[in-house]
Order: structure tokens, then C-alpha cells, then sequence
């Protein structure tokens, strides 16, 4: 059986979670050996025709990262965004989500509508609401096992100082995991490790606001969790550009490698032979 979310915390090293939108993702995710899925809010905004700028549902959010949590049998860690109102609606994303089979959410403490978390023109709410809707998130939840990520916004327009302040505050409060989005500096990721009490999630996106750390050096400065959101994200977007650029240039459609079958065989066709058996 796969490690839960909760022993993949309390295990050794740092846990490495690409990010996905779909089952396709996600299962490339768990075939190649990750112990955690995460589904990323700008790929899920992105594959529905929107840039992430906070205009996804609770219900959308919810239903996607169902399929996703459908889909694998190593857990999923989600974006829940803002919790999409106050405490009332925290409360109900916490149930939406559990319900759903997902592992864990992270929650920020951007002004909604949110953008995504390295642009710029972001607005975080007063720490007092923010720590009071990680204290609705921890109540809601049924079980420990459920995992709530506090995510703060506040370097880019308070410091780093303000959101240090902000991650163990919410960890006083309950959260499971600290994750202060977009240090600017390296010396700015090594710090927040070093001053929050608790797990610390650093979010990888190249071409973002932080530079690019290798997973050694995050790990070595005692993150414990890794996102990395973007990258199939943009290796399907660049890979598609190029075929189908290839396509109407040349006219020839690629032969590629293997079969549907195989195609197929990546997402459980065995299991559903098995059932119908070899009459049909």
C-alpha cells in the first residue's frame, strides 16, 4: 500500500509532488514513482480556459480534484485557494474535498479573486482572518489524517518578516505544513525553513518569482515538501506547439511509438479485460 499523506509527513527526506490537472497527469505522476500527486490549481484553471486569476468554483476545484484522487492510489495534495469565503465556506470546502478522497488542501491568505502566486498585484488579507479560517479548516476536517496546508502570500507586499509571522501563527492554529509562497532570494528560501516551527512546502516554478533550487538544496535546507506545478504544464504546452506545428508545416502525421493499446494499458485496461472477461 502506498504511503498516506501523514506518514509521507512524518517519514524522512523531502516529498517530491508534481503537479497535474488531469487523470493523465496524475497517473504519469504516480508511474513514475512519486509517492504524491498535486493538483495544481493554475493547470486546473488553465484546462478550463482561464488564467489563474481566482475564477474557478469551489464545485470545479472539488470535481476536478475527484478525478484526480479517483485516479491514483498514492494521495493527492489540492489547491483550495482562497477556501472561497470565510469560515463558513472554509468549513464546507474542508468537507467537499475529504469527502472527495483528497489527502490534503492548501489554503492562502490572498484577497479574493486570487492570482496565481507569482504575479504580481497581489493582495493578502489581515493575519487575524486568515489564521480564523485555518482554525475553521482544522475543525472541519473528520479525520487527523486530512492534512491542511497554510499558505501565505505576504512577501511580495509585506515582507518576509510579516509572512514568517503569518506561517507559524497558522501553525499555532493547526495547520500541518507551513508553505510561504514565493521567496524572492535564495537566502530568503533558506530562512523560511530555518524560522517557522514546523514542515515547510516550497513551490518550484520556473520562470517564477523564486530562483530555481535543485531538490538536494531544498531538501538540505530542511524543506520537507516540494511542488513543482508547471512542469507538465509546460512540456505538454511546448511539446504540442512543436507537433502540431510539425503537422501543419508538413502535412505528415508522426507515427509515434506503440499502440492504443499500450496507450490504454497506462490506464487500468487489464483491470476492466478482467472484469468482462474474454467472451466479448
Amino acid at each position: 500500500m502506498p504511503a498516506t499523506f501523514r506518514e509521507l509527513l512524518d517519514g524522512p527526506g523531502l516529498v517530491v509532488a508534481p503537479g497535474a490537472w488531469d487523470a493523465i497527469g496524475a497517473r504519469l505522476v504516480e508511474q513514475a514513482g512519486f509517492p504524491l500527486v498535486y493538483m495544481t490549481g493554475a493547470g486546473t484553471a488553465v484546462s478550463r480556459g482561464f488564467p489563474d486569476y481566482g475564477l474557478l468554483t469551489l464545485t470545479e476545484m472539488a470535481a476536478n480534484a475527484a478525478v484526480l484522487a479517483g485516479s491514483v492510489s498514492v494521495p493527492v495534495l489540492a489547491d483550495a485557494d482562497t477556501g472561497y469565503g470565510n469560515e463558513l465556506n472554509v468549513t464546507r470546502t474542508v468537507r467537499e474535498y475529504e469527502a472527495r478522497g483528497v489527502a490534503g488542501i492548501h489554503l492562502e491568505d490572498q484577497v479574493s479573486p486570487k492570482r496565481c502566486g507569482h504575479l504580481d498585484g497581489k493582495e493578502v488579507v489581515d493575519r487575524d482572518r486568515f489564521v480564523s479560517k485555518i482554525e475553521a479548516a482544522v475543525a472541519a476536517r473528520s479525520s487527523d489524517e486530512f492534512v491542511i496546508v497554510a499558505r501565505t502570500d505576504a512577501v511580495s507586499t509585506r515582507g518576509l518578516d510579516d509572512a514568517i509571522d503569518r506561517a507559524n501563527t497558522a501553525l499555532d492554529a493547526g495547520a500541518d505544513v507551513a508553505f510561504v509562497e514565493a521567496p524572492p532570494t535564495v537566502e530568503d528560501a533558506a530562512a523560511v525553513p530555518e524560522r517557522v516551527h514546523g514542515p515547510c512546502l516550497l513551490n518550484i516554478v520556473p520562470g517564477g518569482k523564486t530562483p530555481v533550487l535543485d531538490l538536494a538544496d531544498a531538501e538540505a535546507m530542511g524543506y520537507k515538501l516540494a511542488i513543482v506545478p508547471t512542469l507538465l504544464l509546460k512540456t505538454v504546452l511546448a511539446a504540442g506547439d512543436a507537433v502540431l506545428r510539425d503537422l501543419a508545416e508538413r502535412r505528415v502525421v508522426p507515427g509515434g511509438t506503440g499502440t492504443i493499446s499500450d496507450v490504454f494499458a497506462r490506464f487500468g485496461a487489464a483491470d476492466w479485460d478482467a472484469i468482462r472477461g474474454t467472451d466479448f
